[in-house]
C-alpha cells in the first residue's frame, strides 16, 4: 500500500496533536490519563496540555475517587501523575484512595493553601518534590496500614518506613525518636515553620532540609548526627543562630 508525502504528515500532525492533549477525559472536575486499556487504569492529571495552562483547575477539598467510570467502562485510579495539581493555589486538602500506588513528581509543588494531605495504603512511590513548595501544610497522615511509608506517632510528616527517614514535614512536624535520618529538603520552603527539634535517633541532615524556612527561629540539634548536608539551613532568615553538636563530623 502507498501513501503520499501529505497523506504522511497529515498523520503525523495527528499523532501530536493527540500526544499534546494531556487529559483524556474529566469526571467530577477531576481529569484522568488512560494508562493502561487492558487493565482499565488511569492516572490523575491536569486540565489541558499542560500543567500551567489551568492554576485552579483544583479548589477547595479534593477527594480522589478508587474508580471513575467512564464511556461504559469502569477504571481504577492507581496514580497522581507529574504536576496533576502543581500550582493549584486554591487546592486546601487532599485525600489520595488505597488504589493509588503512586504520587509523582512535583505532583502537589507549589500549592500554597494546601493544609491536609492524607495517603491511602497503596502508595508504593513518591516523586521527587511532590509536596515541596506547599508552605501552608499543617496535617499530613498516611494510612497506617501502608507498609512503604508512615506517619508515625502523629508526627504530621511522611517517613519512607523501610529507612526511617523523614521525606517531608510541615509547620507542625514532630520528629519521632525512632527516625534516624532527615531527608534533602524535607522541609524545604515550609515558611511557617516556627521550631524544630532534632532528636539523638537522628544521624544526618539532608541536602536543603530546612532550606528557605524564613520563620524558623529555634532549631535543636540532638547529639546523635554526625553528617549536616549542604545548604541545610540556607535562607532560614529568623533563624540568628544555630548550636551544632560536637558529634557533627562532616558539614556540607
Amino acid at each position: 500500500m502507498n501513501f503520499s508525502f501529505k497523506s504522511l504528515l497529515a498523520a503525523l500532525i495527528l499523532l501530536c496533536s493527540t500526544v499534546a492533549t494531556a487529559h483524556g477525559f474529566e469526571v467530577g472536575g477531576i481529569f484522568y490519563n488512560i494508562t493502561s486499556i487492558t487493565e482499565k487504569t488511569v492516572e490523575v492529571t491536569y486540565k489541558g496540555d499542560s500543567y500551567y495552562a489551568y492554576h485552579n483547575e483544583y479548589t477547595s477539598d479534593v477527594t480522589v475517587p478508587s474508580t471513575v467510570a467512564y464511556n461504559g467502562n469502569t477504571y481504577s485510579v492507581t496514580s497522581i501523575g507529574y504536576e496533576a495539581f502543581r500550582d493549584c493555589y486554591r487546592l486546601t486538602s487532599i485525600e489520595i484512595p488505597g488504589s493509588v500506588t503512586s504520587i509523582g513528581y512535583c505532583a502537589f509543588n507549589n500549592c500554597g493553601a494546601l493544609t491536609s494531605v492524607t495517603i491511602g495504603d497503596g502508595v508504593t512511590s513518591i516523586g521527587g518534590y511532590a509536596f515541596c513548595s506547599c508552605s501552608g501544610l499543617t496535617s499530613i497522615v498516611v494510612d497506617g496500614n501502608n507498609r512503604h511509608y508512615d506517619s508515625r506517632e502523629g508526627c504530621n510528616a511522611i517517613i519512607e518506613t523501610a529507612t526511617n527517614t523523614l521525606i517531608q514535614g510541615c509547620q507542625n512536624t514532630i520528629i519521632p525518636g525512632s527516625v534516624t535520618s532527615i531527608g534533602d529538603e524535607a522541609f524545604y520552603y515550609c515558611t511557617s515553620l516556627t521550631s524544630i527539634e532534632i532528636p539523638g535517633s537522628v544521624t544526618s541532615i539532608g541536602f536543603g532540609a530546612f532550606k528557605y524556612c524564613p520563620s524558623l527561629t529555634s532549631v535543636t540539634i540532638g547529639d546523635g548526627v554526625t553528617s549536616i548536608g549542604d545548604s541545610a539551613f540556607d535562607d532560614c532568615s529568623g533563624l540568628t543562630s544555630i548550636e551544632i553538636p560536637g558529634s557533627v563530623t562532616s558539614i556540607g
